[in-house]
């Protein structure tokens, strides 16, 4: 019949209608397993186990504490040890060149921003410490950076004298010592105990490194003292090969306090190693021990009983005139760094003016500890202290004697 479809008809002209498929579930491959649509086989328990305890421990590693930094300042990216008994790393950049050798150690000290500042005294006068530590904050050009560490006698109430300091100086970077734990380090049986506790107020600056081993380079500033030069300068400077750096007072020669001919007969048998093998000069102009600069790491082990035996062999007793040790001086002649003359404490204000120094001493009334009759003396007080300290603080400040 004329226009009929005839399915069969189309087969040969290749054009066919799609016949629906049936959903059935594809059997098994009978050759090996495909990767690309087989689920990947699971790890032994083993390895799992393994992996989990590696992940652990190296997560537990990360609570270790930091051995070393690097510097992003630094263009060669170095690593640099830390110090374990500093609470802050330190800065690549050094303040002050340093021979190559001490790079590590050296860095650690020099490039720190932290200048240390120590004083001590038995006789503790709060008064006195403000105005050293105020007159050399104002004369820094950042007196954030620095630190002071203040010794007192161990009958003085540490917290109380601290926090008074505190309510003139909020800002400041202080801390009061008691002697008592200083005395115990120094002072051993092996030691010249009874010796070293005679003449402590005058050892103490030399003592320090023994008392606090984390310091290197640090300055000692006798207390009675005004500071109106800038103290940032004295850490810059290099010290070399020597330990301490300090002004020579050429009002005190070593021939006034020594005498030379037992020195001289001492130097002939050459009995100890530290006797200058060079003579002796008794117009040799002695160290001003007030304001010391000092690179502990140069110290020699033996230094306090260096002095001890000078002390013994020159037959010097506890009193002496203006507070000279001749058996310090002796202990470091010719072994110290002269800083320039401005550094140089004067006796008295009146002796020089506050231009042509950068020390000078403390003008105030002091606090009497003593019986002695010297002591108790009414000096005329100078006014240059009450630049640093105002009367309301010096009230808070001040002793009931």
């Amino acid at each position: 019949m004329a226009g009929s479809y005839d399915p069969s008809a189309s087969s040969g002209s290749g054009l066919s209608r799609r016949q629906p498929s049936l959903s059935r579930p594809r059997p098994p491959p009978a050759g090996p397993l495909r990767a690309d649509i087989d689920p990947p086989p699971r790890p032994r328990p083993a390895l799992q186990s393994l992996a989990f305890g590696l992940i652990v421990f190296l997560g537990c590693l990360q609570f270790l504490p930091a051995t070393h930094f690097r510097d992003p300042t630094d263009p060669h990216r170095n690593w640099i040890p830390l110090d374990p008994n500093r609470s802050q790393p330190i800065s690549a950049n050094s303040r002050t060149p340093e021979k190559e050798e001490h790079s590590a150690v050296t860095k650690q000290e020099a490039d720190v921003g932290k200048l240390h500042i120590f004083s001590w005294m038995d006789c503790l006068d709060l008064r006195v410490l403000a105005v050293l530590a105020n007159s050399t904050l104002s004369s820094s050009r950042h007196p954030e950076n620095i630190f002071f560490h203040f010794f007192v006698s161990e009958t003085e109430d540490e917290k109380l004298s601290y926090y008074k300091l505190k309510v003139l100086l909020p800002r400041s970077n202080l801390e009061i010592i008691g002697l008592k734990e200083a005395k115990e380090k120094l002072i051993s049986p092996a030691s010249e105990g009874e010796f070293i506790e005679s003449v402590l107020h005058e050892i103490v600056p030399f003592a320090i490194p023994s008392i606090n081993a984390r310091m290197n380079k640090f300055l000692y500033v006798s207390p009675n003292t005004i500071v109106k030069g800038n103290v940032e300068e004295l850490f810059d400077v290099d010290l070399g090969s020597y330990a301490i750096a300090a002004a020579e007072d050429c009002n005190r020669r070593l021939g006034d306090y020594v005498n030379f001919e037992v020195l001289n007969g001492i130097q002939r048998t050459k009995a100890k190693t530290w006797v200058s093998d060079k003579p002796y000069d008794k117009d040799a102009c002695l160290p001003d021990f007030n304001v010391l600069l000092f690179d502990a790491r140069k110290l020699d082990n033996n230094l306090l009983d260096v002095v001890a035996w000078w002390s013994k062999i020159l037959n010097l007793g506890t009193q002496r005139p203006n507070q000279v040790n001749p058996a310090i001086a002796l202990a470091f002649y010719g072994r110290y760094l002269k800083l320039p003359v401005l550094w140089k404490h004067h006796r008295s204000t009146s002796l020089v003016g506050e231009n042509e120094t950068n020390v000078l001493p403390f003008d105030g009334p002091k606090r009497v500890c003593s019986n002695d009759k010297d002591q108790q003396q009414n000096f005329d007080h100078g006014s240059l202290w009450k630049t640093y300290l105002t009367p309301k603080f010096d009230a808070v400040l001040s002793h009931t004697n």
